[in-house]
């Protein structure tokens, strides 16, 4: 009997002790995941607007939907109100890698704004130094070649623009000439790189960002006729008469009047070479060149244009979406997806003929307003919605915060991550301030500074008029009708000049008109060093 008793205390004894074992190291496995350091996948595209993508609704969200870029939105927070400061490729992407406006950073504009600095500050330098396996594919367009990167495959033909087909990418130091079409092959380089290159055991940064879907809008083969036997809709806007915004809006050489031979998808003739084959590609694009079909009149030839611009691009944008999926599939099958943050975002907004315009630059919201969402398991309450306003610049504090990276690097932006937690803090910003500073070349948009609050627009556009303009965001959602002399706003106009003001000092970026328009006239340089046909197009449109 006693030894039974000793035999069944025994046996109890190794109970409790398999499960207080059992206890510890679930807790260890928990404390292991919890202190997990997240990877990150950022992925920008070139130009893409939020009037393109499925999940912010629209007039194409059931003709051309995207549903693995909304995948990331349903799973986690979509934002509504992400603005860029400076709203053209090269400087958002500076604002973006540095964390601060374009006068800090100092690269102001695309033409004739010369190289980034690489000798500056970058977010993927601090995660590298923290640990972090670093990469990059697709497209850079900041002249110097990256840095913090451990991995890099960059566009580096037609002045870092990139070709759709069979694109030439410096690879490590060494240009490549890829057979295929670009989003693919970025996407490939990605995929390799995750599953073949990287050590599985450390956390990672990739920086996936496709050329598409900016100019001159080339779809995969697959998608070249993809809605050819439909009309598009049209925006509501389209038909802008720009009253009462001659100077600034109605000024300028991005309308349904400006695509060129090259947009339109001419045969080009065979044997034209250097300038010639340039003029032949690109005439349409400076004033009274207009191309269309013969026979057709100014409205039929506009509509037209039209057609053939949205459909090539949002056939671009399928692309996007599709290598997208890619993306979320490989994570899926591997056990990365819960412990990896998914960026996906554009460098500014685009205009899709809403106000009769291509390209982006102004203030205005379709130009402004930056696609954004991010999913992350771990944090973000899948389906949510922010509508806070969040600006570029915040982007590289927030993923060095969701990193655990502590950095002394000083920043004009602020980490927004207890916003991805449902938590906004109470002095969040209220309003932002935008500066575009480029002019004439491309598309005459004049250079201009203002504040968006989630109420008003407010700009000043300065470099050879001086006209200010107020948008009121809730009567006048559309922005057509600029208030800015109607008195029920005068004292609204005084306290948002107040504030663009210490926007303004803030950002140490309150300097005279004259400073200004010398940044607008300076020659910086060029983006890169060697001319290729691309190169050479100012010359052309310009003379």
């Amino acid at each position: 009997m006693f030894k039974i008793l000793k035999y069944s205390f025994a046996l109890a004894l190794l109970a409790l002790s398999c499960k207080e074992a059992n206890k510890k190291q679930a807790l260890n496995t928990t404390n292991t995941v919890a202190n997990q350091r997240p990877n990150i996948i950022y992925i920008m595209a070139d130009d893409l607007t939020t009037q393109a993508i499925s999940a912010y609704g629209g007039i194409y969200k059931d003709i051309a939907p995207t549903p693995n870029i909304d995948k990331i939105a349903k799973e986690g927070m979509l934002f509504q109100d992400v603005l860029c400061t400076n709203a053209i490729c090269g400087p958002s992407r500076a604002a973006i890698l540095t964390g601060n406006y374009s006068n800090r950073n100092g690269y102001y504009k695309n033409e004739s704004g010369g190289k980034f600095d690489d000798s500056q500050w970058t977010f993927p330098q601090e995660f590298q130094k923290n640990g972090y396996q670093t990469s990059l594919f697709g497209k850079w367009h900041l002249g110097t070649e990256p840095k913090g990167f451990d991995v890099f495959k960059y566009h580096n033909s037609a002045g870092q623009q990139g070709h759709y087909w069979n694109p030439t990418f410096n690879e490590n130091g060494k240009d490549v000439k890829e057979e295929g079409y670009a989003t693919n092959l970025s996407t490939d380089f990605a995929i390799n790189w995750l599953e073949a290159e990287r050590d599985k055991e450390n956390p990672f940064l990739m920086v996936l960002q496709y050329k598409a879907p900016h100019r001159p809008w080339q779809p995969d083969t697959k998608y070249e006729k993809l809605w050819e036997d439909i009309e598009m809709p049209y925006p509501s806007t389209f038909n802008d008469d720009y009253k009462g915004r001659e100077l600034t809006a109605g000024d300028t050489e991005m309308t349904m009047e400006y695509f060129s031979r090259r947009d339109m998808k001419y045969e080009e003739p065979a044997n034209l070479k250097g300038k010639e084959k340039i003029q032949w590609a690109f005439y349409g694009a400076k004033r009274g060149e207009i191309v269309q079909p013969e026979g057709m009149t100014a409205e039929e030839g506009r509509k037209w244009r039209y057609q053939t611009y949205i459909k090539d691009y949002l056939a671009c944008v399928k692309s996007v979406d599709d290598n997208v999926g890619r993306v979320l599939d490989y994570l899926d099958e591997n056990g990365l997806t819960d412990n990896t943050i998914i960026v996906l975002t554009s460098d500014q907004g685009f205009y899709l003929g809403d106000h009769g315009f291509f390209d982006k630059r102004f203030i205005y919201e379709e130009s402004l307003r930056m696609p954004f969402m991010v999913k992350y398991p771990k944090l973000v309450k899948a389906g949510t919605v922010n509508e806070d306003i969040i600006t570029n610049i915040d982007f590289a504090p927030t993923f060095l915060d969701l990193a655990n990276i502590s950095t002394k690097q000083k920043m004009h932006g602020k980490s927004f991550k207890s916003i991805l937690d449902g938590q906004a803090p109470s002095d969040w910003q209220k309003g932002m301030y935008y500066h575009y500073y480029e002019f004439p070349y491309w598309h005459h948009v004049q250079p201009h500074y203002g504040i968006r609050t989630q109420k008003y627009t407010l700009a000043h556009f300065y470099y050879n008029i001086d006209v200010w303009e107020l948008y009121d965001l809730e009567k006048d959602p559309e922005q057509l009708k600029n208030v800015i002399e109607d008195l029920e706003y005068s004292n609204i106009v005084a306290g948002l000049k107040e504030e663009l003001k210490d926007l303004m000092r803030k950002y140490g970026n309150d300097k005279s008109l004259a400073d200004f328009r010398n940044i607008t006239d300076k020659d910086f340089g060029s983006i890169v060093d060697v001319k290729d046909d691309e190169t050479s197009v100012k010359d052309v449109i310009t003379n």
